[in-house]
């Protein structure tokens, strides 16, 4: 096909930008002129002979755009109609007449006059041109019976054009498209080509009706099931009126139920989404009943429901004080926080960690805490807990999906601000199926628990106003994330003198509680109390105590009931919980006291468990009393060398951990770097084997505090010089000499008080532990503050050491002395 274009013509113009319309050739166009610039251009327009140039703006947005911000190609218009509005706009209907490329703009008067340039083609007919308006007209024809906004009638007469060209403009003018598709279209000026483009833009849009035409159909169709379910449903509820079954469904029930729990936005909106999809199931299917079941979850968690709290400051220290003897720092800190809490009208709440050994009240303090705060207690025990899920919960998607532990209490609590107890967070371990310490941060951080998600309520959760308190033994097996999210308070083991108060004023009134005695029946004297404590319990808490002390109350029982005799009234109230009943009725008025003191106690319990150590405590060669730290408090560590010929070798048994072996290698060291301030040969160890053994082999130890004690053992084992049995000690050593700061001291110096030691070594170091030791304790012992092994060992030896005479060209050098004490040879 063959086009011959003619001579161009230019034209000067008024030019009016136009926005978001393209006007095309032989298209009736109305729009609204309203900018200044504009109205002048269009009554220049009319003044003269009434052609004008539209050109449509780039951005619909700028009110006065400049000529660079113009298409330069439109259309020059007729302007067939204008009405000048009460607005001072002008509303106009144009015809489009022909294409034009500006040339030139110019300002002149406000308005912009352009000279533009046309372009004429003449296309010659032919079977392809043909073809191709024939195609053109089919492909339009289409697209009117799919499209709802074109009158056919209209566009079948529209089209009926000789001219390609107008043709072209006819439909491109018609379709759905684009500014800029049609703007495309517009800057095509060989009607060959723009026929062609609009051929596959009516391609295109025609493809596009049909998926759409094919999407409302499937709507419909859904539409018009949900119509149909939504009446018989709306059938079933009235015939079930009508049966008398109620004038309320359960499904009305359930929504009610939800409009009033309290529930946050977004848990509200699933609710009755859940609700909606329940009542679209049928009653009997198993998807009902996961639907029905996470309902009931989600509306028995408390959303809104809250313990009134008790703010009484001395209310709650009565209750403390009552509950729990001793424990001033944590006494402090609860008060501390209802003293907050009077304060701030809705504080974050706390999360603290107690860590102590077992039986040191660390449970019970929880749940006075509760008692003193008027809050509801759950206890969640974590040990053993090894699944995520057990923390967060199971997804829906799972059969026998449940919430996880923490919204499980949390129903059971039925409030949002309980006391809630996890047990025991250092014994939890992990596996494949997850780590249930790392689901614990987001419920233990203070800026993250107010929107805590379970997995199986997957909605936002707010436990900021929970009082949560963890209990460990240990802090070590606690992963330092978890750590650092709470306020660790450490229960250190009882003295004796607070176990004989705990005893008197607790543990007694509980056991004769459980067994039914009462005063007439027995009496423990306090001498018979710390006898139980010094020999047959040896703990840093007082779980063994009160269980002694329980056993000793059921032989009282027993015996109590035989004296009644064993006929009548009182054999048959002999059952479980009928002793109380028994032994406080007044057939018994006669019987006489079992008074606990010292000497009556090995008949109840038999002979001492714990021997006393300081009946025959004597001074041995390489034998010395180390401390140690362990889950159950603190313990007496006897540390034992003993040298043999051999080629030296070190060897260490007692299932010493790593660092306990590094220890016994750093104290060899030390005294071969010092051999000759020992008074041993240079070479001694060429010739001889040291063997160092901590006893009860079976348990494994570790930990940097050993350092002294072996030192010690070694270099008695070496010098025949006895160590005292009288002195424990605990610290690390450097290769130096240097003796390092130790944890555990309160623990420590508590268990060397247990076994009868009254002097320790203790870390020059660890002075600033000291205020935390009880007064009674640090006025009952002998505390020696050391820097050094130099002082330690003039401490521990129970004899003198003497140097070696320097040999040929050493450095000059001290010398230790060590003079015992008349006590100490004695």
């Amino acid at each position: 096909m063959l086009t011959s274009k003619e001579k161009a013509d230019t034209k000067r113009l008024p030019m009016m930008p136009v926005r978001d319309v393209v006007i095309f050739p032989h298209m009736m166009t109305p729009f609204v002129v309203g900018r200044e610039s504009s109205v002048r251009a269009l009554e220049e327009a009319l003044a003269g002979d009434k052609k004008i140039f539209l050109a449509t703006q780039h951005d619909a947005s700028i009110d006065e755009p400049r000529p660079e911000e113009i298409f330069q190609i439109g259309t020059i218009v007729s302007i067939v109609q204008s009405l000048r509005l009460p607005d001072g706009n002008i509303k106009v209907l144009v015809e489009g007449v022909e294409r034009g490329k500006i040339v030139s703009v110019a300002d002149e008067e406000g308005f912009f006059r352009a000279v533009v340039r046309t372009y004429h083609y003449k296309v010659e007919p032919g079977p392809q041109l043909e073809a191709l308006v024939a195609r053109i007209s089919n492909l339009f024809e289409q697209y009117i019976k799919l499209s709802q906004n074109l009158n056919y009638e209209t566009m079948i007469a529209a089209i009926r054009v000789d001219d390609p060209g107008k043709l072209a403009d006819t439909v491109g003018a018609n379709l759905q498209l684009t500014i800029e598709e049609k703007q495309e279209l517009l800057e095509i000026f060989d009607p060959v080509i723009r026929l062609t483009r609009v051929a596959e833009m009516l391609d295109i849009e025609i493809e596009k009706l049909n998926v759409d035409r094919t999407i409302q159909g499937r709507v419909k169709r859904q539409m018009e099931r949900a119509q149909k379910e939504f009446y018989l449903n709306e059938k079933i509820k009235a015939i079930q009126k009508e049966l008398g079954r109620g004038e309320e469904s359960e499904i009305d029930e359930l929504k009610k139920t939800i409009e009033t729990a309290g529930m946050t936005k977004d848990a509200s909106e699933k609710a009755l989404a859940e609700l909606k999809r329940l009542e679209n199931m049928p009653p009997m299917s198993a998807e009902s009943t996961v639907s029905r079941n996470y309902l009931d979850w989600l509306l028995a968690v408390p959303w809104k429901q809250r313990s009134r709290e008790i703010r009484d400051l001395k209310h709650a220290q009565e209750v403390l004080e009552s509950d729990h003897y001793g424990l001033d720092k944590i006494k402090e800190r609860i008060l501390e926080f209802l003293a907050v809490r009077r304060l701030v009208k809705s504080p974050r709440g706390s999360i603290l960690c107690f860590v102590g050994a077992p039986g040191v009240g660390k449970t019970s303090l929880g749940m006075s805490i509760a008692r003193a705060t008027g809050r509801k207690f759950v206890r969640l025990s974590l040990g053993g807990v090894r699944d995520e899920a057990e923390i967060r919960g199971h997804r829906r998607t799972y059969i026998g999906a449940l919430p996880g532990q923490i919204i499980q209490m949390m129903r059971k609590a039925g409030t949002r601000n309980p006391v809630f107890m996890l047990d025991e967070v250092d014994k939890m371990s992990m596996d494949f199926r997850g780590d249930p310490s790392a689901a614990l941060l987001e419920v233990l951080d203070p800026e993250q628990n107010h929107m805590f998600m379970d997995h199986y309520l997957d909605v936002e959760y707010d436990l900021s106003q929970v009082f949560f308190i963890t209990t460990a033994n240990v802090l070590h097996t606690i992963p330092p994330a978890l750590q650092d999210r709470m306020e660790v308070i450490r229960l250190s083991g009882y003295t004796e003198l607070e176990k004989l108060e705990i005893a008197k004023r607790f543990l007694v009134q509980k056991q004769m509680r459980e067994t039914g005695l009462t005063d007439k029946l027995v009496q423990f004297t306090d001498e018979g109390l710390m006898d139980l404590i010094l020999r047959y319990t040896r703990e840093a808490g007082v779980r063994n105590l009160e269980r002694e002390i329980g056993n000793i109350c059921r032989k009282v029982a027993r015996r109590a009931v035989n004296k009644m005799g064993g006929d009548g009234e009182g054999k048959a109230e002999t059952g479980p919980g009928a002793p109380a009943a028994v032994i406080q009725s007044e057939t018994v008025p006669d019987a006489p006291a079992a008074i606990i003191k010292s000497e009556t106690v090995p008949d109840y319990l038999g002979p001492a468990k714990f021997r006393d150590l300081e009946a025959d405590k004597t001074n041995e060669v390489g034998a010395a009393l180390g401390l140690a730290w362990t889950e159950v408090g603190g313990q007496i560590l006897v540390t034992e060398a003993t040298i043999m010929d051999g080629k030296g070798k070190l060897t260490t048994t007692g299932k010493l951990g790593e660092v306990m072996q590094e220890s016994a290698q750093a104290a060899l060291s030390y005294v071969r770097s010092r051999s000759h301030l020992l008074g041993l040969p240079k070479d001694f160890y060429r010739h001889l084997d040291i063997h160092v053994h901590l006893p009860e082999g079976a348990i494994p130890k570790d930990g940097p505090s050993a350092g002294i004690a072996l030192c010690t053992s070694i270099v008695s084992a070496l010098t025949k010089i006895p160590v005292r049995c009288d002195v424990a000690m605990t610290g690390e050593i450097t290769l130096r000499g240097r003796v390092l700061a130790i944890g555990g001291l309160k623990e420590k110096l508590l268990a060397a008080r247990r076994h009868g030691v009254r002097e320790t070594i203790i870390p020059r170091d660890n002075e600033k532990d000291l205020p935390d030791i009880p007064e009674n304790v640090r006025a009952d012992m002998k505390l020696h503050l050391v820097q050094s092994m130099d002082e330690v060992l003039k401490i521990a030896l129970a004899g003198e050491i003497t140097a070696l005479p320097l040999v040929a060209g050493a450095a000059p050098v001290g010398q230790i002395a060590v003079q015992p004490s008349e006590e100490q040879l004695h």
